[in-house]
């Protein structure tokens, strides 16, 4: 089914000036494709850009029909986040690292135009989790696309971790700490702790132990209908919560966070050629690989 774009949304992130150019050439070919270009106020700036500009990603949400995103997956999960829940799909576009969140890199631009112009792209829906609890400092409320993660304090020290699955022990981890992933984030912090890559549509959700003590520890996967609640049980070790690298918030010793799936959800945009594994094996340099 092709989606109809009229209004789209350039936005980048703020202190990236390599950006600037090719979010230019995106409002010209946005125009010459019969496209409204807007944007957020940093962007305007950044590129100096003369558009309608919003400063609110979720009134720019409710703006645009589509959000194309330049940068690499820390400025894809900023936008993905502080839009989710509006339905509004996001594109991006790979000016940064790894970019497994992105759908097209800066030189196939004109194609992306010419896909989006016409409504030939797909849609994947992205669950989000999120994490609930307590400490001194009052509510403990987070979102995250890729992962809830438990790290250990400034002191090279281990700390223990107790996790329930649906009310029911799963262990104890001695470790540096614990990722609890989408199946988005696998291929983020949880791959480099050692879990298992998982295709985006597989509906589960990864735990994986950050250098567990214990070697018979490994990643476990469940649904991700399930309920998980996550214990800090050293009261002389720090330890904090963040969710996609991001609102680090201190845990205290026994008060328990839960973490689920979250009701809102992500659209991330495709061009028709892409696929998981194709862009795995662009991007780790699998056999296979052409480009």
């Amino acid at each position: 089914m092709k989606k109809r774009v009229r209004k789209i949304a350039l936005v980048a992130k703020a202190d990236k000036p390599a950006a600037r150019r090719i979010v230019q050439r995106a409002a010209k070919l946005a125009v010459a494709a019969g496209l409204t270009p807007i944007t957020d106020d940093d962007t305007a700036r950044l590129a100096k850009l003369k558009l309608p500009a919003r400063k609110d990603p979720t009134e720019l949400s409710r703006l645009a029909d589509l959000i194309m995103v330049f940068g690499g997956d820390g400025t894809m999960l900023h936008w993905a986040r502080n839009t989710a829940g509006s339905g509004t799909p996001i594109f991006g576009v790979n000016i940064g690292g790894m970019g497994f969140l992105t759908a097209a890199s800066g030189k196939d631009l004109a194609k992306a135009f010419k896909a989006i112009a016409a409504g030939e792209f797909k849609i994947e829906p992205r669950t989000l989790l999120s994490a609930k609890g307590q400490n001194g400092d009052g509510k403990i409320q987070l979102k995250a696309m890729n992962d809830i993660v438990i790290s250990r304090g400034s002191a090279p020290r281990m700390i223990r971790v107790e996790v329930k699955v649906d009310g029911e022990v799963l262990t104890v981890y001695r470790c540096d700490g614990l990722v609890i992933s989408t199946s988005t984030g696998s291929t983020a912090y949880s791959l480099a702790a050692g879990g298992a890559i998982v295709a985006p549509g597989a509906g589960v959700i990864s735990i994986t132990p950050i250098c567990p003590h214990t070697l018979s520890n490994r990643a476990v996967i469940i649904s991700q209908q399930s309920t998980i609640e996550v214990r800090m049980l050293d009261r002389k070790r720090e330890a904090t919560l963040s969710a996609d690298g991001w609102d680090g918030v201190d845990l205290e010793a026994n008060s328990p966070v839960v973490i689920r799936r979250n009701r809102q959800y992500v659209k991330l945009a495709r061009l028709p050629d892409s696929s998981f594994f194709k862009t795995l094996r662009q991007k780790l340099q699998w056999m296979g690989s052409h480009a």
